[in-house]
């Protein structure tokens, strides 16, 4: 089984993967690639991991200009396919269309044998891929609903297919998923059950929404949207800061009306609660992986006073901060 990918204007073999006929399964080990691309194909890395059933790649890259490759392969996958950040354009004859994804969509894809071009647009790009051995995915695939049913069948006749026409959001859960995925430091075995169990969580993430399709919430406009993503990476990026609700509508160029409705149906919490959660996460990383006091780590998310953030991290894990790790 073999994965290229070339560019054809200059004849230059970029990526050529050997995988054995049984789908990446060898002796339980995993197996892992980085690659550093420089220009012309950007600035960033492209990360590898393969287990058995399971393949993980995930890039984070910078382009100054748009990047055409083009690919093929000879074997059937099962794609959990997550746009975080840039656009990409795949077009196949397998497909019979052209298959696009903008920023924050995802969607699960079919491909049997395929060979076509890929079309990258910045200036960043950031993606995550998981290809699962079709009957490995399939064991995970409900029955009992004609959505699932289709793709099976599709599966199972070798015939391309998404599994659904329309891509759909990336969750905030499934963020937190995809992150972890991404920073785990863990090594060998422990760290093939700590991505397999993340892996089935994802899936079951994306195959719950595609089910339920959010039929039971209103529909926001796409411009709102991206309104609300423009919040939450602000959020992201500025855990320390202190905003009101109508600085970040500002911020995004909207009201604080349409943020508060808009952020709380797309992300299913508050503004406010996510940068709660967020900021408990940051410091549950720092306090199991530095040696900083809780008065620096308080500091660095923004508490003034260290015993109002002991109090809110006990209301996020009913724990003291004090009692995490060797503090």
């Amino acid at each position: 089984m073999t994965l290229r990918l070339y560019d054809e204007s200059v004849g230059k073999m970029l990526i050529e993967r050997n995988y054995p006929d049984s789908y990446y399964v060898h002796d339980g080990d995993i197996q892992e690639c980085i690659i550093q691309l420089i220009p012309p194909y950007g600035n960033g890395f492209y990360h590898e991991i393969c287990f058995e059933n399971v393949h993980i790649s995930f890039g984070n890259i910078s382009l100054d200009n748009q990047l055409q490759l083009y690919f093929e392969s000879d074997f059937d996958t099962v794609e959990m396919h997550f746009a975080l950040k840039g656009k990409s354009m795949a077009s196949s004859e397998n497909f019979g269309k052209t298959v696009q994804f903008d920023s924050y969509q995802h969607n699960i894809i079919y491909a049997h044998r395929m060979q076509g071009k890929m079309d990258f647009y910045g200036p960043d790009l950031h993606l995550l891929e998981i290809n699962l051995a079709p009957s490995f995915f399939k064991k995970f695939l409900p029955e009992y609903s004609g959505l699932f049913e289709t793709f099976r069948n599709t599966i199972e006749k070798q015939q391309s297919s998404l599994i659904t026409p329309d891509h759909n959001r990336i969750s905030l859960e499934m963020y937190e998923i995809l992150n972890d995925i991404m920073h785990c430091d863990r090594k060998g075995v422990f760290k093939r059950i700590y991505l397999e169990a993340k892996v089935s969580e994802l899936l079951l993430l994306q195959l719950e929404q595609l089910f339920h399709n959010e039929s039971s919430k209103s529909p926001i406009v796409k411009k709102d949207e991206e309104k609300m993503y423009a919040v939450r990476d602000y959020i992201l990026n500025n855990l320390s800061t202190s905003c009101s609700l109508n600085d970040l509508a500002h911020h995004a160029g909207t009201n604080e009306f349409t943020l508060k409705k808009g952020f709380k149906e797309l992300f299913g919490t508050t503004v406010f609660g996510f940068w709660n959660d967020m900021k408990m996460e940051e410091a549950k990383k720092m306090l199991l992986d530095t040696h900083m006091n809780i008065s620096e780590i308080s500091d660095i998310i923004g508490y003034k006073n260290p015993r109002h953030f002991s109090a809110a991290f006990k209301r996020k894990y009913n724990i003291l901060p004090s009692k995490i790790g060797n503090r």
